[in-house]
């Protein structure tokens, strides 16, 4: 069968699918519409302020539109987070303290948390330059959480648990919503004072909840990702607590600035908008995740995960197997992007990360995975990772020509 036949099958084959996710989409579209008449939005909220950022209206509608959302006492979406990583790593820097320890409870970090945490790298400051024990929990076997082993992991000193909801760079299954509230219940039965802290990348509006709405002290993201609805042009965000979003963004300003801080450069209308249209990016990306795990299940890949499986964020793997492979797809989805189609990506090394990387993102926000990508690592097994997507038409024109450039590779 032929990449538009194996299509049109998927099509098919994924249609309830589908219409569950459009259904969870109008479920997450409620809970944002309701945030913004609640807080009483209108178009004098778009208007920004210049230098320090002091009083700006749209930025303390926004942090409370978006508390709401998530589910928190409070939140602070800002432009100056130049990544999920920056975000993620005020609210470390904010919240730890020397001799404290951070426990990973779901594996290895993702690649670009290894030099903040002190993996990789030296003397930059990271988080063991400042004393800060770190501590991880291995997977089991099939790349699950260890439950037996967490529920006597925590320790008096463990002061925050780190939980990545995304599976990164690797094979494990991403975290569900109970997964996340059944660690939480089990941290907390050992220590309530030990800070819950979920890495949120790739899985904000996924669920109909937000892991602060299960008990999450503290989460982190980028808004080029999911709740950027695409079209945000930078920044991140930190939400949960008062006092620890607070701390957090102590670090991204200053102790005694904190929240209170920082221009939005005329960008509230477009984090306003970009909220607004987040749960349908997220369905839309949700549908381009099953196409391609359909498809390259049919083919004979391993997927992750599979094409029936409930998504629990905007990430798709596929095990290639090889470099050539690798390097085909991502050449032929970048041929098939908006922008930058005539460019021909090629494996090299990347800030933050160990491995060199191939990247297809012709996308119209430099480095935005909540339109459609895909990379990976140059390493075994070879996997590709998709994401994001504006609408699963386009992930359907891609794939056609990522499964010919695939079928080309192999012979």
């Amino acid at each position: 069968m032929n990449g538009s036949g194996l299509l049109e099958e998927a099509k098919q084959a994924l249609s309830l699918i589908f219409s569950g996710i459009d259904a969870q989409v109008k479920e997450n579209l409620r809970r944002v519409l309701t945030a913004f008449r609640q807080h009483r939005i209108g178009t004098h909220h778009f208007a920004g302020v210049s230098g320090y950022g002091h009083d700006d209206l749209g930025r303390q509608a926004l942090d409370r539109v978006f508390a709401d959302v998530m589910g928190a006492e409070a939140a602070a979406v800002r432009v100056q987070f130049v990544s999920g990583t920056h975000a993620i790593a005020c609210a470390l820097y904010g919240v730890l303290r020397p001799g404290d320890e951070m426990l990973a409870v779901a594996g290895a970090p993702y690649d670009t948390l290894e030099e903040v945490i002190g993996l990789r790298g030296e003397s930059q400051g990271s988080l063991k330059d400042f004393g800060v024990e770190y501590r991880q929990l291995e997977l089991t076997p099939v790349g699950t959480i260890d439950w037996q082993t967490l529920s006597q992991a925590v320790r008096p000193q463990t002061r925050l648990v780190l939980i990545q909801r995304s599976c990164g760079y690797s094979w494990r299954p991403s975290l569900s919503i109970a997964d996340i509230e059944k660690i939480i219940v089990l941290v907390k039965q050992q220590n309530p004072n030990t800070i819950c802290f979920v890495d949120n990348c790739y899985g904000e509006f996924v669920d109909t909840q937000e892991p602060t709405a299960v008990g999450a002290d503290l989460i982190a993201g980028s808004l080029i990702k999911n709740p950027g609805g695409t079209i945000v042009t930078a920044g991140g965000y930190v939400a949960g607590r008062a006092d620890l979003v607070e701390m957090a963004t102590c670090r991204l300003t200053a102790p005694g600035v904190g929240s209170s801080g920082g221009a939005t450069f005329d960008q509230n209308r477009l984090l306003f908008q970009g909220l607004f249209l987040a749960p349908q990016m997220v369905g839309e990306a949700m549908k381009g995740n099953h196409l391609t795990a359909y498809v390259f299940e049919h083919l004979g890949y391993p997927v992750n995960p599979s094409p029936l499986a409930a998504r629990r964020d905007v990430i798709q793997a596929v095990k290639l197997g090889s470099p050539e492979k690798l390097i085909a797809c991502c050449r032929a989805i970048q041929q098939h992007s908006p922008i930058g189609s005539y460019l021909d990506p090629i494996p090299a090394g990347m800030p933050g990360y160990e491995s060199q990387l191939i990247m297809a993102g012709g996308t119209f926000i430099d480095g935005s995975t909540s339109e459609f990508s895909a990379d990976g690592p140059l390493r075994e097994p070879y996997i590709l990772f998709c994401q994001g997507g504006t609408h699963w038409t386009h992930v359907a024109i891609a794939l056609e020509a990522a499964i010919a450039a695939v079928g080309a590779a192999t012979k």
